[in-house]
């Protein structure tokens, strides 16, 4: 990692909307865990088309930080189609988890063309994870945190399962910018339909923690995202 990508640990995150991958359950009507694995089912053998490249980048850079981290084990939360898969390093015992059976199908595909990786897939509520305590080196949450229900409880069951003095890796958007102010609330109906928050604050959802920032920088198209590396304590 450069260290133009090693900045203050308050800096505030800009904001943008990323398009989340299914990994948690989601509460009411549209919102509900059974609604988002319908809405997912028929978004996933769109979704690399849609929504590949446009978030490429961001993932492009989150392989890149894991592999020079060597992680022996690593965890990614909301694997979705395994998009990041490849990138990570063949050297690691990898799991990814999702929520959405169909997602988790063509991650399953993916995995399978992988021989050098060792990769295993499971259907998991990442707010309720059955891994025990401290069982991975590195997790990474990427396009996951804003579509939560509970925050607070995704990142609680992150750290629980990541070592402590373990690395974790954040991609997602963060609200607070005014150039984004309308495209926030542009997305905001459709987003909701799928559990997402388009009103994301890096203060409340990554200050508010204990953890350490080692690393904050925008990624994808006009900075859309931000990839926040960060150090777990026990």
């Amino acid at each position: 990692m450069n260290e133009n990508a090693m900045r203050d640990a308050q800096t505030q995150a800009h904001t943008g909307a990323d398009v989340p991958t299914a990994v948690a359950s989601v509460p009411d009507t549209e919102g509900s865990e059974s609604g988002v694995a319908r809405t997912y089912a028929r978004l996933a053998p769109l979704y690399d088309l849609m929504f590949g490249q446009v978030l490429e980048p961001g993932r492009r850079r989150m392989t890149t930080v894991v592999r020079a981290l060597a992680p022996g084990t690593l965890l990614e939360v909301g694997v979705g189609t395994g998009l990041a898969l490849a990138g990570y390093p063949s050297t690691a015992d990898i799991v990814g988890i999702d929520l959405s059976q169909a997602m988790l199908a063509r991650a399953r595909e993916r995995s399978a063309r992988l021989p050098t990786h060792r990769i295993g897939i499971e259907q998991m509520d990442a707010e309720c994870m059955r891994f025990p305590d401290a069982s991975f080196d590195c997790v990474t949450v990427p396009y996951v945190l804003s579509v939560t229900p509970r925050p607070a409880e995704l990142v609680r069951e992150i750290r629980r399962v990541c070592k402590p003095g373990g690395t974790i890796v954040v991609l997602n958007h963060f609200s607070g910018s005014r150039a984004w102010w309308l495209l926030e609330r542009a997305v905001r109906s459709a987003a909701e339909h799928v559990g997402f928050r388009s009103d994301f604050r890096y203060e409340e959802q990554i200050l508010a923690h204990d953890w350490r920032v080692l690393a904050l920088e925008p990624v994808n198209l006009l900075g859309l995202s931000r990839l926040v590396v960060l150090r777990n304590r026990a």
